[in-house]
């Protein structure tokens, strides 16, 4: 038979990176070791997120990955974005959040339908210094989005919010929110419309922070809006058009989602394989043991397989191609991957897996809010299946 021929420049794995995405890569994987692991616990039993952190995240450019550098941002991409969101999460999944929410949601949306005075005036500040959050979810709207509650009227140069919003990732940290509400109820999902609101606007507060099972730093709280009066120049794209801004913003966002369970789950992975060298049973280390084995390996290959298919989401994203399957697909998968592997990785540490003294508990309380944020897992199949009957 003839040999196999070498492989060539021209055939490279999927999951191969550039020079300049393996130099970011290894710089927020140091970051993550260094910075972030010593203060996991820490900040999982104090509900908070460490404003030394912030602090760092935003000094890195890491808070607006995508922004041009003539706005302040790094000038990269949204596959930069995405590993960022992956290495941060092999440590700590919470703070992944809010490097996560801030580029693919709230940079996003501004960089593709905010006007150029609204990019000059908010993206140098979410580059440097200011968390933005991304409020769609009520209490009567979740997986059904577009039935929002939550109104604009239109007063003269202004609109006046009312209404509740749950579940707000970044919240507590928010000096800038993105809020959706429905300035034309009559019409329905499209009087659906995107709103800038600062904090301190009158009218405007935000209200319970959630006590939460996993992502435990990463704030999650309600906004209250009573008569919160906004210009009509904070509207972000046209009024009515607000559904499409959610819809693909989403879209997009469901990418760096799977990215944070594909991260959680090789932190988890990392951990369980040196742990089951370490460990002794019967005079040898459970790694050697070929029940151990075969759980490493099949968890390793649940890993490989969700790294594809998230890198081939955010790659397609980044060429312009259509990739809502594919998204759909990752963020499915991915949580999946994440919540089964952080499983096994419990059952390796055994009776140290359970206690909070050893981070695997937290990676298992973690994983579950990839099948739910952002699109629920039966929304990921509601979307795969149309796509792939039409």
């Amino acid at each position: 038979m003839p040999e196999t021929e070498p492989a060539t420049e021209a055939v490279r794995p999927l999951t191969t990176l550039t020079e300049e995405e393996e130099m970011l890569r290894d710089m927020v994987r140091q970051f993550a070791q260094q910075e972030i692991a010593p203060r996991v616990r820490e900040m999982d039993e104090a509900q908070k997120l460490d404003a030394g952190i912030l602090e760092q995240l935003f000094k890195l450019g890491l808070m607006a990955i995508e922004a041009p550098l003539e706005l302040g941002g790094a000038g990269s991409s949204f596959f930069s974005a995405v590993l960022a969101v992956e290495e941060i999460s092999r440590i700590d999944p919470a703070v992944a959040v809010i490097v996560d929410v801030q580029n693919t949601l709230a940079v996003n949306a501004l960089l593709r339908w905010g006007n150029a005075e609204q990019r000059r005036r908010w993206i140098p500040g979410m580059a440097e210094s200011v968390v933005c959050a991304y409020a769609l979810s009520e209490a009567g709207s979740g997986s059904d989005a577009f039935s929002l509650a939550t109104h604009a009227r239109s007063d003269g140069d202004s609109f006046v919010l009312n209404g509740r919003k749950l579940w707000i990732s970044n919240a507590k940290e928010a000096e800038l929110f993105l809020i959706f509400a429905n300035a034309n109820p009559e019409a329905g999902y499209r009087g659906i419309t995107a709103f800038l609101v600062e904090r301190g606007t009158p009218g405007f507060q935000v209200g319970h922070k959630e006590d939460k099972m996993g992502i435990r730093a990463s704030s999650t709280c309600e906004l209250l809006l009573d008569d919160c009066r906004v210009p009509a120049d904070n509207v972000v794209g046209e009024v009515g058009k607000g559904y499409k801004i959610a819809i693909e913003t989403l879209n997009e966002g469901r990418i760096g989602i799977a990215a944070q369970m594909l991260g959680l789950a090789e932190g988890a992975w990392a951990l369980a394989l040196k742990y089951s060298k370490e460990r002794k049973q019967f005079g040898k280390a459970i790694a050697e043991f070929q029940a151990v084995q075969f759980m490493l390996a099949e968890m390793a290959t649940q890993i490989e397989a969700a790294r594809v298919l998230v890198y081939n989401a955010a790659r397609l994203k980044c060429a312009g191609v259509p990739f809502v399957k594919e998204a759909a697909m990752a963020k499915l998968f991915a949580s999946r991957v994440a919540e089964e592997v952080a499983s096994k990785a419990v059952e390796i540490y055994g009776g140290y897996g359970f206690v909070r003294d050893y981070p695997m508990e937290k990676f298992y309380r973690d994983a579950k809010i990839g099948s739910i944020y952002e699109g629920t897992s039966n929304m990921q199949l509601a979307t795969i299946g149309k796509l792939i009957l039409h």
